[in-house]
């Protein structure tokens, strides 16, 4: 295996774990697990990858790995981004199917969707709930004004998931979109919060 594939996966994973993904979802654990997943698919592709078996080698690790590790643990959709985006960093650069320049394009095609879909400038102000509603609701359109004051947002979709009439709740899915600048005031105080949590358990230590 060329020793410049290598580097390039390493400063590729490098990238998207502590330069993407800590930064905005601050998950230690999967940190470690992109990178563990990364480094061992580039290893055994490396090892096992020819010319003949790359492709069918490559697909069968994908699939594998993913449904072991997605069976594990509950992810968010962007956490699974991520964890494909590894793998997939891991089998190019560890089958080296391609010259070094192609190689290194396609990384960083993977790197530069990752960066871009998951920042804050891409659909920054919309967000997915569950609530559970206090009253039950069998008419739609004021299950809708319900939500939207409660939330004090625009709603896009709102999806029943059970009505319970004897305990008068109703428990929904709701898409909606926050007003221009309150996503940024969400993302101070999660940052915020975040922080103190850390601080709170270094003191506990």
């Amino acid at each position: 295996m060329d020793l410049t594939l290598l580097l390039a996966d390493l400063v590729a994973i490098t990238i998207l774990t502590f330069g993407l993904y800590l930064p905005r979802h601050h998950r230690r654990d999967l940190a470690v697990a992109y990178v563990g997943v990364n480094v061992g698919v580039l290893a055994v592709s490396a090892a096992l990858g020819t010319g003949t078996v790359g492709a069918g080698l490559g697909l069968g690790l994908f699939g594998v790995l993913s449904i072991i590790r997605l069976r594990s643990t509950e992810l968010e959709h962007q956490e699974v981004a991520y964890y494909f985006a590894a793998l997939a960093l891991g089998l190019i650069a560890g089958l080296g199917a391609h010259s070094l320049g192609l190689t290194a394009a396609i990384m960083a095609l993977v790197l530069g969707a990752i960066a871009v879909a998951d920042s804050r400038w891409v659909l920054a102000r919309h967000r997915r709930q569950d609530m559970v509603l206090d009253r039950a609701f069998t008419d739609e359109a004021a299950l809708i004004a319900h939500v939207q004051t409660a939330l004090g947002a625009k709603v896009h979709a709102v999806t029943v998931k059970r009505v319970d009439l004897v305990n008068d709740t109703t428990t929904v899915e709701v898409r909606y979109e926050l007003p221009r600048g309150a996503a940024a005031r969400a993302d101070g105080l999660a940052v915020s919060r975040t922080a103190d949590a850390v601080a709170a358990e270094w003191e506990r230590r």
